[in-house]
């Protein structure tokens, strides 16, 4: 299962990783960078709802395709936040909770997986909703120019972002209630 299509996806996600990043070296104006950056992300990131359904159509999911699908999702989530923190596009404390919830979930759902309790930190809508509002930010803000004339891509990826961030905080919140009965039972 290391090579199917589904997961030769999830690779290609994270290969992409270090190309969106490169983008923003390029010797080219800005607005054509955030062009380039904002499509391929978009393209990366359709490829995480692709290779699941892929996986579920071609009876082709695996143990090792649900490791990497996640950590592919949060190599490139990361990765963005820094570039445009670096760019001065979002704010440093954002970035610190969302990626610190990443790592912090993350090192929950493995410790649960090791006790047997890897149900109760499920992938809940709420974490699917968080992870909707935040590609929709990290979007706009790759992008950071006017969308038609209409829309300001700054200002709403801005207001996304903050409310990513609080998504984030409420999901983490979540899944921790939800592993804190394991956690005292194999505690004590």
């Amino acid at each position: 299962m290391f090579l199917t299509l589904p997961t030769l996806l999830t690779w290609a996600r994270i290969v992409a990783i270090p190309l969106i990043v490169g983008l923003f070296y390029l010797p080219l104006p800005m607005a054509q960078i955030n062009l380039l950056a904002c499509g391929l992300f978009i393209i990366v990131a359709l490829t995480d709802w692709a290779d699941g359904w892929l996986a579920r159509r071609l009876n082709q999911t695996s143990s090792f395709g649900a490791f990497l699908d996640p950590v592919a999702d949060k190599f490139l989530v990361c990765a963005s936040l820094l570039i445009l923190l670096q760019l001065g596009r979002v704010n440093a404390l954002v970035a610190l909770i969302i990626i610190g919830r990443e790592i912090a979930i993350s090192a929950l759902r493995e410790w649960m997986a090791q006790i047997g309790a890897s149900r109760s930190v499920a992938v809940h809508m709420l974490g699917k909703a968080k992870t909707a509002v935040q590609m929709a930010a990290i979007v706009l803000l790759l992008y950071d120019a006017p969308v038609l004339g209409l829309i300001d891509a700054h200002v709403w990826g801005t207001w996304l972002i903050y409310a990513a961030c609080g998504l984030t905080i409420w999901s983490m919140v979540y899944y921790l209630q939800k592993a804190l009965p394991a956690i005292r039972a194999k505690a004590g």
